[in-house]
């Protein structure tokens, strides 16, 4: 990967770039019939934008130079438990299977044990979407087990 990735955080201008070229991903869909390809609207970008903004939630725009080409949360945040749980959504198909999102989930993770002080890192994939469960091998999360549509992970602190 020649291009840098680096993690910002979002801001609402940011999250409207974002969305004026974001495609809905078929992969996340267990039941196809929720699935609709995704319309830009000013509105709802903004009501969006203002629901993540919460104490227990980090949301980070996934920079490809100066432009924003996807998003990583780390939801869920629980100082006592120390522990998160890890989201990303690519903005369309142009920035997937170019390490892109494995890059910006290695940075999500350092920065909730650098950062954060977790202990442990958390994520859910819908069992058809094998690409973000490869990713989340490669990084070194442990299987836990599947129920109902998702397949769950953990990584733990090593330090």
């Amino acid at each position: 990967m020649s291009d840098k990735i680096s993690l910002a955080i979002m801001t609402r201008e940011m999250c409207h770039e974002l969305y004026k070229s974001w495609e809905n991903d078929e992969s996340i869909y267990m039941d196809m019939s929720l699935f609709k390809p995704y319309t830009y609207k000013e509105k709802s970008v903004n009501k969006y934008f203002d629901s993540k903004q919460e104490p227990f939630r980090r949301l980070f725009a996934i920079m490809l130079g100066d432009k924003p080409i996807g998003e990583v949360q780390l939801k869920s945040i629980d100082q006592s438990k120390k522990e998160c749980t890890l989201s990303i959504h690519m903005q369309n198909d142009n920035f997937k299977g170019k390490g892109y999102g494995t890059e910006a989930e290695r940075l999500a993770v350092r920065y909730a044990f650098d950062e954060l002080g977790m202990k442990a890192v958390n994520a859910d994939t819908v069992v058809k979407n094998v690409r973000s469960q490869h990713i989340l091998d490669k990084l070194g999360f442990e299987f836990i087990g599947k129920e109902g549509d998702f397949k769950y992970y953990r990584l733990e602190n090593a330090e």
